[in-house]
């Protein structure tokens, strides 16, 4: 390890309660509360033992896929502390939206608390800093650095592909039911994505420091030559009442036939969400132009 590396370690591993381990010691026993650090590590090829509620990561966050062995401790405000003591971890990490459980969190093992959705916003950048921090804990700096230059490239990349098709602003939502949705702006990670890759955000009402507002969908009128995207998973029943609804007939994108469908994204994620939406979004802004 180079000094350079060491200094980082040894700033960030206070703060966690551990030591740092000797060349050829084991694995940190890792439990990630928070799927947009797990899926930093998971790119980084390191396995956490364990992740609050599996069903959410298959269901939101997809890619890169949780290995089987990874165990589910219970709901993020619930986790199971039992069985957490049983997993013997030698550190959880934890955000700041669970600070409340912290106290309970700590009998079990040290706990590290990282931040990406604050109310200064900046998640990329947050997303950045703790890709860093990640790496130095478990000895992976080079992998870290890695994965944020290949991240940066990806967007330059679409950027490139998309300067054509950047006129018109996007609209990206998640439908909570038929008739409001999230619409991600200012604050959200897709902002900085949309910054990255030359795009233009076609909401820019107030969002909270989630990076959304919850709105009807009269909300979305605000443009008029706007596309717009929404993400999968679509509440159940959604899709037949939509096209029945005059409010959601009478949008500008449905008359202009500029809807577009991505599978889902974690809204709330680090680097590997911020890289996937950025690629399901090109292609599905590149399938729309080819439709004409």
């Amino acid at each position: 390890m180079t000094r350079r590396a060491a200094l980082a370690l040894s700033a960030f591993l206070p703060l966690a309660g551990v030591m740092p381990r000797a060349a050829g010691a084991r694995p940190l026993r890792i439990v990630c509360l928070d799927d947009g650090l797990a899926e930093t590590f998971l790119m980084l090829d390191v396995t956490p033992v364990a992740v609050a509620d599996r069903e959410v990561w298959e269901k939101w966050v997809v890619e890169p896929p949780l290995p089987p062995e990874v165990a589910d401790i219970g709901t993020i405000l619930e986790p199971n502390l039992e069985f957490l003591q049983q997993l013997r971890p030698d550190i959880i990490l934890s955000i700041p939206y669970l600070d409340g459980i912290k106290p309970l969190l700590e009998r079990v093992a040290p706990v590290t608390t990282i931040g990406i959705y604050t109310p200064d916003g900046q998640p990329y950048q947050r997303a950045v800093e703790a890709t860093r921090q990640l790496a130095a804990l478990v000895g992976k700096e080079k992998e870290g650095e890695a994965l944020i230059a290949a991240t940066e490239a990806h967007f330059s990349d679409v950027r490139r592909q998309l300067a054509p098709l950047s006129a018109r602003p996007v609209y990206v939502v998640n439908f909570l039911d038929p008739r409001n949705v999230r619409v991600y702006g200012r604050m959200s990670l897709f902002q900085d994505v949309f910054d990255r890759i030359g795009i233009r955000n076609a909401w820019t009402g107030e969002t909270n420091y989630w990076g959304f507002a919850t709105v009807g969908i009269d909300g979305l009128a605000t443009s008029s030559d706007a596309r717009l995207a929404y993400l999968e998973p679509l509440p159940e029943g959604a899709g037949g009442t939509l096209t029945e609804s005059p409010v959601w007939n009478a949008m500008p994108f449905v008359r202009n036939r500029s809807i577009m469908r991505l599978p889902p994204v974690l809204m709330f994620g680090t680097l590997p969400s911020a890289s996937r939406f950025a690629r399901l979004l090109a292609q599905a802004l590149m399938a729309e132009s080819a439709r004409g």
